[in-house]
């Protein structure tokens, strides 16, 4: 029997609003595991070259020490690159790939840890074979860790450079009289959620009216949890028209002030 591979994964929120990923190919996924595997590696053989000039190991204690850490440092480096850069490594920047959950939800640190865990089983029994054959088994090229934490790898999303003055036209954003709390919400907000965001701002006169609050509600709620903005700069603002004063804050450059 044959498994229909999923080319994408198609996400409807709660307010019948689809939003969808392309979803990478086994092939594309190699190819950044290559990269990060080498980048590991080198890193490997360096320590273990240090240890063995330093400690003075013998070359097979060496090349065993080598061995160990390439396996370690495999795991804290995708669990600590994937929660910092929300779902990337280096090898997966490269190639334009995001780790991201499956269901659209906002990708945890349990997640992330428990996928790169299960590196050590999708790994056996050499060069990625069980983790390789879950993944041209499974619709959405999943390997063992993937299914267990929920996840899907995903090319990164690209959007045009939206037209501000169409989706945020406001001529004054009370959210850039606080430039310090606006850097941070630029270096927090997930490129996933701001593409989101984009999209319902451009089709908003398109949903119906109680979906349309519905789902500003949602985005409103989801950035609001990453700065705290003052109140006075949130008075008199609806869930949508804060949206887009989001947008208009994460799509600026970072050098403009309040009006």
């Amino acid at each position: 029997m044959t498994t229909t591979r999923q080319r994408s994964l198609a996400i409807e929120t709660p307010e019948g609003v689809v939003f969808s990923y392309e979803l990478a190919t086994p092939a594309l996924r190699a190819l950044a595991w290559a990269v990060d595997a080498a980048a590991i590696g080198t890193a490997a053989y360096a320590i273990g070259q240090v240890a063995d000039t330093l400690g003075g190991m013998n070359k097979d204690w060496a090349s065993a020490f080598s061995i160990v850490f390439f396996f370690v440092a495999s795991i804290g480096y995708g669990i600590v690159l994937e929660w910092r850069w929300r779902g990337q490594t280096i090898g997966k920047r490269l190639f334009g790939l995001r780790v991201v959950d499956a269901q659209g939800l906002r990708l945890q640190f349990s997640q992330v840890a428990l996928r790169n865990l299960l590196r050590l089983v999708d790994a056996l029994p050499i060069l990625y074979l069980v983790g390789g054959a879950a993944g041209l088994l499974t619709r959405r090229c999943q390997r063992l860790g993937d299914l267990a934490a929920n996840t899907v790898v995903a090319r990164e999303r690209v959007f045009e450079e939206p037209d501000l003055e169409q989706i945020a036209p406001a001529k004054y954003n009370s959210l850039l009289a606080y430039p310090h709390l606006a850097a941070r919400l630029r270096s927090l907000a997930s490129p996933h959620a701001v593409g989101f965001a984009i999209q319902a701002a451009t089709e908003r006169d398109t949903y119906a009216p109680a979906a349309r609050l519905e789902l500003f509600e949602d985005l409103a709620a989801y950035f609001r949890t990453l700065v705290q903005f003052p109140p006075a700069a949130l008075e008199g603002l609806t869930a949508e028209q804060y949206v887009r004063s989001v947008l208009r804050v994460v799509m600026e450059p970072a050098n403009r002030t309040a009006k």
